[in-house]
């Protein structure tokens, strides 16, 4: 899946943001397939960005276009067929229900991705298979993120974004969450773009960014 970014401000932002940023108000390419880590301090936009490109914000001026066309001009159709199934994402605030289990939310998914590994082996290899039957109002915050990682795995995908998944994991969580999303990123056949306050997650990327 090409990404290009033509002059793109989100709207309202300091300036002085603009002028430091490597993205904002410059023309980006993220080719098909490729690893990007976007890191910035808290408040450079780094959500912001990737719920641009996901089509939640349309507070911008300037042009994203997927695969060379601008998402300004996708119809309701595009966009459900974009989010079913060519891109998945883990959200900052994780967006899980916490009235239902943490296996209720993994399996609560329209498309299922048939390469990606069982539900029960990939809880076990991030090590949150206990807490399976348990409601995710229960669970830790950096159990939340797991859980919050498989299900975005468990879908369909060519595109894989990821909003800071790993700011309540300790470094051996970590470590086995991003070999988890390489593998399945890797069999997928997909791209990645991670953002990131700083710290350079235990994954190979093909590009830096800095918002």
């Amino acid at each position: 899946m090409l990404i290009e970014l033509k002059n793109i401000i989100p709207e309202p932002i300091p300036k002085k943001i603009v002028k430091s940023s490597e993205v904002w108000g410059r023309n980006l390419r993220i080719e098909a397939n490729s690893r990007v880590l976007i890191s910035a301090q808290s408040g450079m936009g780094k959500s912001t960005l990737l719920h641009i490109i996901y089509g939640l914000r349309k507070d911008y001026s300037g042009k994203l276009l997927i695969n060379g066309k601008s998402i300004r001009e996708y119809s309701y159709e595009e966009w459900e067929n974009f989010r079913k199934k060519f891109s998945s994402m883990v959200f900052q605030d994780l967006r899980l229900f916490p009235h239902l289990t943490a296996k209720q939310n993994i399996e609560l998914l329209p498309e299922v991705n048939n390469t990606a590994p069982s539900i029960g082996e990939m809880t076990v290899k991030l090590g949150v298979e206990s807490c399976l039957e348990q409601s995710i109002s229960t669970l830790s915050h950096g159990q939340r993120q797991r859980i919050a990682i498989i299900r975005a795995l468990r879908k369909p995908f060519t595109l894989l974004m990821l909003d800071e998944p790993f700011s309540h994991l300790d470094e051996e969580n970590q470590k086995h969450a991003s070999q988890l999303i390489q593998e399945v990123v890797k069999g997928n056949a997909a791209g990645l773009i991670l953002s990131s306050l700083g710290s350079t997650p235990a994954l190979s990327f093909d590009q830096h960014i800095s918002l």
